[in-house]
């Protein structure tokens, strides 16, 4: 039996999870729930690092979420597509962690492999429910209640928000831990990563934070309109 997690967020490389919804991350799991990170590639391709450094600041990041479960698909860096084999190793995830909620990365965003990430997780989301889909440890169907989308690089209208602040430093603190992305060194390529990234990314959710009226807040959106489980009022 795997294990049953609230939340499953996936990534198309280890520090996108982070990006987006930390902060919403570090709030759930205080609040006793079970969350997990797969991410699909090992980013092998990335300027800075390495394999090896990035795994262990992903594992780091992990820790300082306090996440369930990580897990690495390594499905090849900027090769993710909507492929047979890759979409039974998203399936056989789903399957085995059995999340109530799934988010992953917004489809507009400078960087495809986030867009084809989200593509391929919707694809294994539908096939997650199906019970003649085979997975690699055939598994029984489960059904995912909804997905959502979190931000990487982009700025875009939420249709929701989650208050963060008073995880925004655990989101920091995470984001920190990538320092081979992150931080530049004298051997560090040129990227816009290296260049005060983290503080923009602070930024972003500072103004959706105070557009909403808390400190600070990380900014989601839906395909289906979000059905309200009590009144307007929260009475």
């Amino acid at each position: 039996m795997g294990k049953n997690l609230d939340i499953l967020a996936f990534g198309a490389h280890p520090d996108d999870v982070e990006i987006g919804m930390a902060g919403t991350i570090s709030k759930y799991v205080k609040m006793g729930k079970t969350v997990g990170i797969c991410d699909l590639t090992n980013a092998e391709l990335s300027s800075n690092g390495t394999v090896e450094l990035r795994k262990h600041e992903a594992d780091i990041a992990a820790s300082i979420l306090g996440v369930s479960v990580r897990k690495i698909l390594e499905i090849p860096d900027r090769g993710i597509e909507v492929r047979p084999e890759y979409l039974q190793l998203v399936v056989t995830v789903i399957r085995k962690l059995k999340p109530k909620i799934i988010f992953v990365p917004y489809h507009q965003d400078r960087h495809p492999d986030h867009g084809n990430c989200a593509r391929l997780v919707e694809e294994a989301v539908f096939s997650a429910k199906i019970r003649k889909f085979k997975d690699l440890d055939h598994q029984e169907p489960h059904y995912v209640k909804a997905v959502y989308y979190y931000m990487i690089n982009g700025f875009q209208t939420p249709d929701f928000v989650i208050d963060i602040s008073d995880t925004i430093n655990d989101k920091i603190e995470s984001l920190n831990a990538y320092k081979s992305q992150f931080v530049k060194k004298n051997d560090s390529v040129e990227t816009p990563l290296v260049n005060n990234y983290i503080d923009t990314v602070v930024s972003r959710e500072r103004l959706f934070g105070q557009g909403n009226g808390v400190e600070f807040a990380e900014g989601f959106l839906t395909k289906q309109p979000l059905l309200l489980a009590h009144d307007l009022l929260g009475e």
